[in-house]
């Protein structure tokens, strides 16, 4: 979630503790084609716990093998619990990073990035993969070529995801990552993901992992523009008394913004019915609003044709809007390339590299230099705040996408609004830039903030995940002890947002999921 600069690489790769030489018969054949095969086992997503990751040594604690979570963050000190990898003492010659499966499982691939940090270049350039039953009895995986331990290359920069298939897939409980080789001058560090699939164990010594799905009639899985698309289309078609699918606009790749609205009049504004919104795919790389977004336009009209009280009620004193993929290119790039090997950037931006939750209009800025000059509210008022003069320019930076969402907002009044990211357990609520220039976080809350707080704690209240007292924090903060809900600003400032432009603006409550 926070913003990063762009590293620039150090000094080349080179073999650093202990010194080893790769033949061309130790040296990895590798597939033309990488299929990864197998899903991820669950390092990123937190379905693997702390306790089943080992290590040989640690620098630190907040350096331990429970760092080492592929696109884990640090926090903003290097030396706090939060940092951004496992790194291996310095001092430790053969370094291993372990990971207990739980099950016998068939592991098919690695995917590995180095340590996340501003202050320091730390990467692994080289390892070996080894296997286990009993965390006593270790294997290899071998060359198919030359029958020798394999040596699989690693990473050249920080952040970049690097998938190796193994040459043979491999049934066993643990996995255990060697580092061969690292940055000269740097640390062993990786964060790393597991590409596994279960397999039945014949004698049945294990406990069986309980199987995930849903008994509800809803299409799980990821959707790529034509899907979603071919999606929204079929929930009109079922349910078309209370749907209706209409575009706000375009892409800088030409993509519609496909909205659906859901209402008993849809295509209709009725006095006195809120209008309310969701948003999501604000960074095309997120991509767990857009899902949920299509699952729960499903889950309305099958609900409503069910005749479910609460989303008859819904529906016909709502009228609701969801914008599923405000940002359809950047899905698209991140889509093609697969979330394990996108890493945090690739696809969050626009396809002109803009980030769209920077780029609405500051409004905070003369509204509060306004309130310093004692205008507000009998010169310069304090809500429907116009767009400034230089955003209106032909050449202003603005993005399509952006513009489509402000031109939306000023044709439909909106009283409400949910913006969906990924990456974080968390609600933020306005305002989301400091007050104080230049302040990198600050408590900055606006004059409805007890509505903004309570708005978010009906949401973060309700959410499973966010309430279960036992769980780990996905990054570098553990929102808990918040009840969940954090302003905006006083987490990270964010010039440009699409919260504090929607109530400056339009008025309409928005916070951010």
């Amino acid at each position: 979630m926070k913003k990063r600069k762009k590293l620039i690489r150090p000094r080349p790769t080179a073999t650093a503790r202990p010194p080893v030489t790769t033949t061309t018969k130790g040296a990895l054949d590798l597939p033309e084609e990488q299929d990864p095969g197998c899903p991820p086992l669950g390092l990123e997503s937190l379905q693997v716990s702390d306790s089943q990751l080992e290590a040989s040594s640690s620098q630190s604690f907040g350096l331990g093998p429970h760092r080492g979570r592929l696109n884990i963050q640090s926090g903003l000190e290097d030396g706090d619990l939060y940092d951004g990898a496992w790194c291996a003492e310095q001092q430790d010659t053969k370094p291993w990073f372990q990971v207990d499966a739980r099950h016998p499982t068939r592991f098919s691939g690695i995917i590995t990035q180095g340590r996340n940090s501003i202050w320091r270049y730390d990467w692994v350039t080289s390892y070996k993969v080894q296997f286990s039953n009993d965390s006593q009895t270790w294997w290899g995986s071998r060359n198919r070529s030359s029958g020798m331990e394999a040596v699989f290359p690693a990473n050249s920069d920080p952040e970049t995801p690097v998938l190796n298939l193994l040459p043979e897939p491999q049934v066993a409980r643990f996995i255990r990552l060697l580092p061969q080789t690292w940055l000269q001058g740097g640390a062993s560090c990786l964060r790393a993901e597991i590409l596994a699939c279960p397999v039945s164990d014949p004698n049945d010594l294990f406990p069986k992992a309980p199987a995930l799905g849903s008994s509800d009639p809803l299409d799980f899985r990821h959707h790529n523009y034509k899907a979603m698309r071919k999606l929204m289309k079929q929930v009109n078609e079922k349910c078309p008394n209370i749907t209706r699918v209409y575009s706000i606009g375009k892409s800088h790749q030409g993509l519609k913004l496909y909205v659906m609205e859901m209402s008993d009049q849809p295509g209709e504004h009725e006095l006195g019915e809120p209008e309310v919104r969701y948003v999501a795919g604000m960074h095309g790389n997120e991509a767990l609003g857009r899902e949920l977004l299509l699952l729960l336009m499903q889950f309305l009209c099958h609900e409503y044709l069910r005749g479910d009280p609460r989303v008859t009620r819904l529906l016909t004193e709502t009228r609701i809007h969801l914008l599923p993929s405000m940002n359809p290119d950047g899905y698209e790039t991140a889509f093609r390339r697969g979330s394990e090997l996108v890493g945090w950037a690739e696809g969050r931006w626009n396809q002109q590299g803009i980030d769209l939750n920077h780029n609405f209009a500051d409004l905070n800025t003369p509204l509060w230099e306004a309130e310093d000059d004692g205008l507000v509210p009998d010169t310069v008022p304090n809500h429907h705040l116009p767009l400034p003069t230089y955003y209106t320019l032909p050449n202003a930076t603005v993005a399509p996408e952006t513009r489509a969402v402000i031109e939306w907002m000023q044709r439909i009044p909106f009283v409400l609004s949910a913006n969906l990211h990924g990456g974080e357990l968390v609600v933020s609520y306005p305002f989301d830039m400091t007050r104080t220039p230049w302040a990198a976080r600050e408590l900055t809350p606006t004059p409805d903030d007890a509505v903004f707080r309570w708005l978010s704690t009906v949401y973060a209240g309700t959410n499973w995940a966010m309430q279960d007292p036992d769980r780990r924090p996905c990054h570098s903060q553990d929102f808990s002890s918040l009840g969940n809900i954090i302003n905006g600003a006083d987490w990270h400032t964010v010039p440009g947002s699409m919260n504090d432009f929607s109530y400056l603006h339009t008025n309409c409550f928005e916070i951010t999921v």
